[in-house]
C-alpha cells in the first residue's frame, strides 16, 4: 500500500543517504502511527538491514553507545526533536530472562523479523519514505481504524519479554483514546505480577505520560482494573470504597482520579497534576466516625497525606524540585478560605508560606479539589472572593515593610527612635509609590538622609501626605480588583 506521508526533510535525507548505498530504510514505530492519525511525533526511529558500521560510515557525525545496535545520527536541524535521529538496524531479539532486555541481539537482513518483535500491531507498521510504501504484516492500520490497542501475536510472550508494555498499553489507550483488545487485556491481568521486576525508573515515566495525557482517569481506572496499579502506586487503591463525608459525592479513590481529571482538562501542569492524585491519600489512614456530627471525619489528612505523597514520589524516583512542589502543595491544599472570616493578613501569611510563584498553583488545586467533590462550579463566590484578596495581598508595595531600608537601618544613620523615623519612611514609599525602580537600597538611604534634615512639621507633612494616598490608592485598587473577580 502506498500513502505519501508528512516526513521532515531531515528524515527523508538520512533515509535518501542509506537507500543511495543499497540499504532498505524504513520509518517505523510510533511516528508512523502518529503520522498515521495525523499527529505530531514526538521522536523519529528508523530501521535498516545495514550494520551499525555501515550506518557509521555513511553519515559525518553519529555515537553509537548501546548493545542494541542503535546508532544515534546528528544532523544540523532546529527542531530539537530531529536533532539526533535514532537508526537501527533488523534485529532478532533472544530470551528476556528478566522481564526487561533481550539477553541476546542479532542482526537480521529481514524486515519481517524486526516487526515482528515489536510492541503492539499498531507500532508494527514500517514507511519507505523513499518509495511512499507502507508495510503492514500485522493488520496495525486496521486497528488503527478500530482504535483498539493489539498486541503483536501472543500478549503472554510479548508482556514476558517486557513487562513494561503492559503499562504502555495503558498510556497509549490514554493519549490516543483507544481501548485495549480483550485478549491483551487479559494478558495484562495475568501477567501483572512480572511489573515488580521492572525498574521505578521505567515505571515513573510511563506513570508521567499517564499524568500528562488527556485522559488521565481513564488510564488509571483501567489499571486498577487490570491488576497493575498496585505495582505504580499501590497507596491508591486504599481509597477505593473508602467513603467520605457529605460533601463528597466519590469514595477516596474515584476523587482522586476525578481531580486528576479536572487538572488535565485544564492542561495544568504535572506537579498540580500529581498534587491533585495525591491531595487526599491519606484519608484512608485518618478516617473517624463522628456520632457528634454523625459524620466520617479525617483530621490531620492533609499533613498525612503530604507525607505519603513525598514517600510514594521519592520511591518512584522523581526529581527533587518536583517532590518538593508536590508535598508542599499537598500539605497546605486545606487554607482557610471563608473570605467572610479570614483576614488579608492571613492571606499574606499563606503566600509567604508558599511563595508567590506557588500561589495560582495552590489555588488550581483547591479547584480540582472541588471539582473533584461531584461539585460543578470551578470558582463559586466564596473562592472568586478570596482570589481578590489574594492578588490585593500581591500587590507590590503593599507596606513600608516591603521597601529596601528600615527603621533600624535609619537609626544606624543617626535617628533616634521617634515619630520621625515612620514619617521618613512613609515618604520613601509614596516615591517607591511614584517609580517601583527606586525601591533600592542605594537610592533609599540617600533620600533618607535628605528626609532626616527636614524639621519635624516638614517631615510629618510629607510623611501623612504618603500615608493618606497610599489608603486611597489601596481603596481604589481593591475596587478594582473585587470588580475583575465579580464580587463586591
Amino acid at each position: 500500500m502506498k500513502k505519501e506521508l508528512s516526513v521532515p526533510s531531515e528524515v527523508r535525507e538520512l533515509c535518501k543517504s542509506l537507500f543511495s548505498k543499497g540499504y532498505e530504510t524504513y520509518l517505523v514505530g510510533g511516528c508512523v502511527r502518529d503520522l498515521l492519525l495525523g499527529r505530531q511525533p514526538k521522536d523519529w526511529d528508523i530501521t535498516t538491514n545495514a550494520i551499525p558500521e555501515a550506518i557509521q560510515s555513511t553519515f559525518p557525525e553519529t555515537f553509537y553507545e548501546n548493545d542494541y545496535g542503535t546508532v544515534g545520527v546528528v544532523t544540523q536541524a532546529e527542531d530539537p526533536r530531529l536533532k539526533v535521529i535514532e537508526v537501527t538496524p533488523f534485529r532478532i531479539e533472544g530470551k528476556y530472562s528478566n522481564a526487561r532486555h533481550p539477553d541476546e541481539v542479532k542482526f537480521s537482513d529481514k524486515l519481517e523479523d524486526d516487526l515482528e518483535r515489536r510492541d503492539f500491531t499498531i507500532n508494527a507498521i514500517a514507511y519507505d519514505p523513499n518509495t511512499s510504501e507502507l508495510i503492514d504484516n500485522h493488520d496495525g492500520l486496521s486497528d488503527l481504524d478500530r482504535k483498539v490497542i493489539v498486541t503483536v501475536g501472543n500478549p503472554d510472550e510479548r508482556f514476558a519479554e517486557d513487562a513494561l508494555r503492559m503499562l504502555r498499553a495503558i498510556r497509549i489507550s490514554a493519549e490516543l483514546d483507544f481501548s485495549i483488545d480483550t485478549a491483551t487485556a487479559q494478558g495484562i491481568l495475568k501477567n501483572a505480577p512480572q511489573l515488580e521486576k521492572i525498574s521505578k525508573e521505567r515505571i515513573r515515566d510511563e506513570l508521567t505520560r499517564i499524568v500528562m495525557s488527556p485522559r488521565p482517569l481513564q488510564a488509571l481506572f483501567i489499571a486498577q482494573k487490570l491488576g497493575i496499579l498496585r505495582y505504580v502506586i499501590p497507596e491508591l487503591e486504599e481509597g477505593i470504597g473508602c467513603q467520605q463525608n457529605q460533601a463528597h459525592s466519590f469514595d477516596v479513590f474515584e476523587h482522586l482520579l476525578r481531580s486528576l481529571q479536572h487538572a488535565a482538562d485544564k492542561n495544568w501542569p504535572l506537579d498540580v497534576r500529581l498534587a491533585a492524585l495525591l491531595h487526599d491519600i491519606g484519608k484512608p489512614a485518618t478516617r473517624e466516625w463522628s456520632e457528634e456530627k454523625g459524620d466520617w471525619t479525617f483530621y490531620g489528612h492533609d499533613v498525612v497525606s503530604a507525607k505519603m505523597a513525598k514517600k510514594i514520589l521519592n520511591d518512584l524516583k522523581f526529581p527533587k524540585e518536583i517532590i518538593e512542589k508536590v508535598t508542599m502543595l499537598v500539605r497546605s491544599h486545606m487554607f482557610f478560605s471563608d473570605p467572610d472570616v479570614v483576614t488579608l493578613s492571613a492571606v499574606r501569611r499563606l503566600i509567604a508560606r508558599v511563595g508567590k510563584e506557588n500561589i495560582d498553583d495552590l489555588v488550581n488545586l483547591r479547584v480540582c479539589d472541588r471539582i473533584g467533590t461531584g461539585r460543578p462550579k470551578e470558582h463559586p463566590f466564596r473562592l472568586r472572593k478570596y482570589l481578590s484578596m489574594i492578588d490585593e495581598a500581591m500587590r507590590d508595595p503593599v507596606s513600608v515593610a516591603m521597601l529596601k531600608i528600615n527603621g533600624s537601618k535609619l537609626m544606624e544613620m543617626g535617628e533616634r527612635p521617634s515619630p520621625r523615623i515612620g514619617w521618613t519612611l512613609h515618604a520613601l514609599l509614596e516615591e517607591v509609590l511614584d517609580e517601583p525602580t527606586k525601591n533600592t537600597q542605594e537610592y533609599l538611604e540617600e533620600r533618607a538622609m535628605k528626609l532626616l534634615r527636614l524639621n519635624d512639621d516638614e517631615l510629618k507633612q510629607i510623611g501623612e501626605q504618603g500615608k493618606d494616598r497610599r489608603a486611597e490608592e489601596d481603596e481604589a485598587a481593591v475596587r478594582a480588583l473585587r470588580e475583575k473577580h465579580h464580587v463586591k
